[in-house]
């Protein structure tokens, strides 16, 4: 093995080191013998020197892309050893022989992406997410349900974006100039749900500047007098709150809190200034949404009440109607329909709802007219609205209300041609809940309402000057009450029997969908024709209800007249009655009971009805009777 250049280096250098020393031996001169000590001592040093500056110097990393390929190849000696450009003889500790580079273009992105994933992953990441990500929106919430529900998600992502003690949306009334929190997501539970008056707090100053405001060292004497939502002291180090505009108009106020110093800076500032603008995007839509909604809904119950099949002959049925109206026109938590009885000349409730656990009034109250809001409405014939009925000790209905109602109040007569016919009451536990535009709108959609009252007030008045039944000709409840009440005189003086009989038609199925039309006006005087067939002329027949006909025998017995019953069920039941293109039999239960011994027409009637209502539990088409 040759010697390579290298190593002839390393022997000439090394070389010096003998000749110095034995410059020392061959000189007796002190001067010379110093000279080579000292240049001896540096020389070796500087060797020493160089020797570990090399070994320790690990901060050269040659690039392996740089190198060429063929450089990258080391000779491989006929011995097994490596052998390096200056001569430098080593061997590789290895099972492979062939070396092998990586290169960076050889390394695939997905083998760089599993490297980086070392994060702990819990089993259900996947789940939870998705619960997060797709909560629905509750389907039977109100637009302004929905609209709390989507700020209470921004003001949780606020918090936590934050990491804010508190996160808060105040709404502002500048009509009552004050602040109402609408929603907060808080680690504290000592938040006083209650509305703030603008005073000089912090809260007041961003309602009276509209600029927002910081404050990043709360003293704790001072924190009860600037921060005033909290029931009781919390700590609270730092502040931030901005106003919320719609259009340039001041609507709100969302405000932060810690508990530490300087958490908040003027970069929060603007940062809440995005949220706060996405929050009156979300108005501004939620807005034009209700609108047309509720303009739809409103236009829909106005159709409603004017449907070729709503009939208005009797008060339910214009009380059914008025509920499917104001339901749509409004929203309320009490409603009350006060309505004038043309008869006895006064207002009375006829139709309450009370959507509350609250006390309310009852039907059938006659109105007091002066001293109430009501009464106010009733003779001035315009609307009366209460923005807060706590503020003072508001009559509704009468001087002897007892109604624990807290909130708005709102009544809107209905007046047609200078004459007023009622009055809708609505209640809402918000303060100052109906605006101006709702009452405009009420004024204008009832007028259909009250030309309805007039409508059928008048045919009520005309009905009370007939004697018969328009529908069967039959007597009608006040005449049948008469001319019986005659008749059982005349019974009671002579010591004759008489005896009063009740018929009922038997409930059914009146669908459209399976008659094509309403059967019960056929049925009605089908049944009207079989009972007048079997009646001898001292009889009296009068329609006392919607199904109830009357019958009065004068001079006959219980006995008698219960077989005769009997055999007008058993005709009535067995006899097809023809409704449009189909033939069905229909039925009657009947109740019998002797009237001599009462001296009042309706105390005999009542007997009757208790006879029908044993037919009528034992499952109809039945004859009991009372004697």
């Amino acid at each position: 093995m040759g010697i390579s250049n290298r190593n002839k280096k390393r022997l000439l250098i090394f070389s010096l080191i003998p000749i110095l020393s034995a410059l020392q031996l061959v000189t007796d001169d002190f001067t010379l013998r110093l000279i080579a000590s000292i240049v001896l001592v540096i020389y070796v040093a500087f060797i020493i020197f160089l020797r570990d500056s090399v070994k320790s110097d690990e901060s050269f990393e040659p690039e392996l892309d740089s190198i060429p390929e063929s450089e990258t190849e080391i000779p491989e000696t006929k011995s097994g050893y490596y052998e390096t450009d200056e001569g430098e003889e080593f061997t590789i500790v290895s099972p492979h022989k062939d070396i092998e580079v990586v290169r960076t273009p050889t390394i695939s992105p997905q083998q760089s992406l599993n490297k980086g994933t070392n994060f702990f992953k819990p089993p259900d990441l996947k789940p939870n997410f998705i619960k997060i990500a797709r909560e629905e929106l509750p389907s039977d919430f109100s637009h302004n349900e929905q609209f709390v529900f989507i700020l209470e998600k921004i003001l949780t992502v606020i918090k936590e974006a934050f990491l804010a003690h508190t996160a808060l949306y105040f709404w502002y009334n500048k009509k009552t100039n004050r602040l109402t929190l609408e929603r907060f997501v808080s680690v504290s539970k000592d938040i006083t749900q209650r509305k703030f008056d603008v005073e000089d707090d912090i809260l007041s100053k961003i309602v009276q500047k509209e600029e927002p405001e910081l404050l990043t060292d709360i003293t704790p004497s001072a924190e009860a007098d600037v921060i005033r939502y909290y029931n009781s002291p919390q700590g609270i180090k730092s502040f931030v709150g901005v106003p919320l505009y719609y259009g340039k108009k001041l609507l709100g106020v969302l405000a932060l809190d810690s508990k530490s110093n300087d958490t908040f800076g003027i970069e929060t500032i603007y940062s809440l200034g995005r949220f706060v603008r996405v929050i009156s995007i979300i108005i501004g839509l939620y807005e034009e949404k209700h609108s047309e909604s509720q303009a739809e809904q409103r236009l829909g119950a106005i159709l409603g009440i004017l449907s070729k099949d709503t009939k208005f002959t009797t008060l339910e049925d214009l009380h059914e109607a008025l509920e499917f109206a104001v339901t749509e026109l409004i929203k309320w938590d009490a409603f009350a329909f006060v309505h004038y009885d043309p008869l006895t000349e006064k207002f009375k409730t006829t139709k309450i709802i009370n959507r509350t656990s609250l006390k309310y009034v009852g039907e059938n109250l006659e109105v007091e007219l002066p001293g109430t809001l009501v009464g106010k409405s009733i003779i001035s014939g315009m609307p009366v609205n209460i923005g807060n009925t706590s503020e003072n000790d508001f009559k509704r209905y009468t001087k002897n209300d007892d109604i624990s109602f807290d909130g708005s109040f709102l009544a809107v007569p209905l007046v047609y041609d200078d004459q007023n016919y009622g009055v809708l009451c609505f209640e809402s536990l918000k303060n100052n809940f109906y605006s101006n535009n709702d009452i405009k709108f009420l004024k204008n959609a009832t007028k259909i309402f009250a030309f309805i009252l007039y409508s059928f007030t008048t045919q009520s008045m005309l009905r009370s000057l007939l004697s018969l039944d328009v529908e069967t000709r039959a007597l009608n409840y006040k005449s049948f009450i008469e001319q019986i009440r005659a008749d059982m005189i005349k019974a009671r003086e002579s010591k004759l029997p008489s005896v009063i009989v009740l018929v009922k038609i038997d409930e059914f199925l009146e669908q459209d969908t399976l008659f094509e039309s309403n059967p019960f006006p056929k049925v009605l005087h089908s049944i009207y024709d079989m009972i007048k067939e079997e009646m001898s002329p001292t009889n009296v027949l009068g329609r006392l209800d919607k199904r109830i006909f009357g019958i009065h025998f004068f001079n006959d017995s219980v006995k008698n007249v219960f077989l005769w019953a009997e055999k007008l069920r058993i005709k009535i039941a067995r006899k097809p009655i023809a409704v449009v293109s189909k033939q069905t039999t229909f039925t009657v239960s009947i109740g019998v009971a002797a009237s001599n011994k009462f001296t009042e027409p309706e105390d005999a009637i009542k007997d009757a009805e208790l006879a029908l209502k044993k037919a009528i539990e034992k499952g109809g088409n039945t004859v009991k009777s009372i004697n």
